[in-house]
């Protein structure tokens, strides 16, 4: 019988467009439940996806803190949120449930 192997799977590796990095987007703020590490792990997703030096810098921020902010492990300051929000090119929307 053949071995099976498993690999990782990196979310990053196939958000190529900007209509599927908002797409994902707002699929998580959909389930994050108000969850601010999960949203913040969701903007680092895509920020790999673009290239973490470059939205780093198109935010104002090192790429090391950039790199600890969108971890997952803690909830960044939404001022940290939004300059990434926007270096990502992306948009907050509201909407009434």
């Amino acid at each position: 019988m053949p071995k099976t192997t498993t690999t990782t799977y990196d979310v990053a590796e196939h958000l190529r467009t900007p209509e599927e990095m908002a797409a994902y987007f707002d699929a998580c703020l959909e389930e994050a439940n108000g969850d601010a590490a999960f949203i913040a792990k969701a903007l680092g997703d895509i920020a790999r996806a673009k290239g973490m030096a470059q939205v780093a810098l198109d935010a104002g921020l090192s790429r090391e803190s950039l790199y600890k902010a969108l971890s997952g492990e803690r909830s960044p300051d939404f001022d940290t949120i939004l300059r990434v929000i926007s270096a990502l090119g992306l948009r907050l929307h509201a909407g009434a449930t």
